[in-house]
């Protein structure tokens, strides 16, 4: 459990940065320059991630803390889509989810979070989802401030047709999960025949 936990404190640790000390992250561009610091966050967030992820692999096999019910995976897979529409949102020109979630990918973590809290009773899944909610909310948080502040500036509207496209692919991708992805990259398959 320990590994988890430090994989945790750490990958989530590095994608608050600038929530909990911006003057870092712009020392470091000045010193680093701007490729430079992308190239070092990049390398140090894969690394903390497969930190995260084997810690996960390592505590999973602890006692469950509760028993959810099995029609509860039902709710996970229908937040799962939004969630999945939500992402693919976040990686195209700002259609009308990206601009009324104003921040979609943060909106997508904290979906995929609290949908994946809803189906996994052990202990390290519990740590592990609770900790990416509480940073989806942290994060929102901050976003929020800093709009205010006119530090950040949302993505301008462009067209409904990346609405469209979110959806479809969002859709797709979903079905994939289900069909065989989540089983393929997670080990668990979503629907248990």
């Amino acid at each position: 459990m320990s590994l988890l936990i430090l994989g945790i404190i750490l990958f989530l640790g590095l994608h608050l940065i600038r929530v909990v000390a911006p003057g870092l992250r712009r020392s470091m561009i000045a010193s680093l320059g701007e490729s430079g610091w992308k190239i070092g966050y990049s390398i140090v967030s894969v690394l903390t991630l497969i930190l995260l992820i084997y810690g996960f692999g390592q505590a999973r096999d602890q006692t469950p803390v509760w028993n959810p019910p099995f029609w509860m995976a039902h709710i996970t897979i229908l937040l799962m889509l939004f969630a999945l529409i939500c992402l693919v949102a976040s990686l195209l020109p700002a259609g009308h989810i990206a601009v009324r979630t104003k921040h979609p990918m943060v909106l997508s973590v904290k979906i995929w979070a609290f949908a994946h809290l809803l189906i996994n009773g052990d202990a390290a899944a519990m740590l592990l989802f609770i900790a990416f909610l509480a940073w989806g909310v942290i994060l929102r948080i901050s976003l929020k401030r800093r709009e205010r502040a006119g530090e950040i500036v949302l993505r301008p509207f462009v067209s409904a047709k990346y609405d469209l496209y979110a959806i479809v692919i969002g859709v797709i991708v979903w079905g994939l999960i289900i069909w065989k992805l989540h089983a393929w990259i997670i080990g668990v398959p979503v629907l248990v025949m």
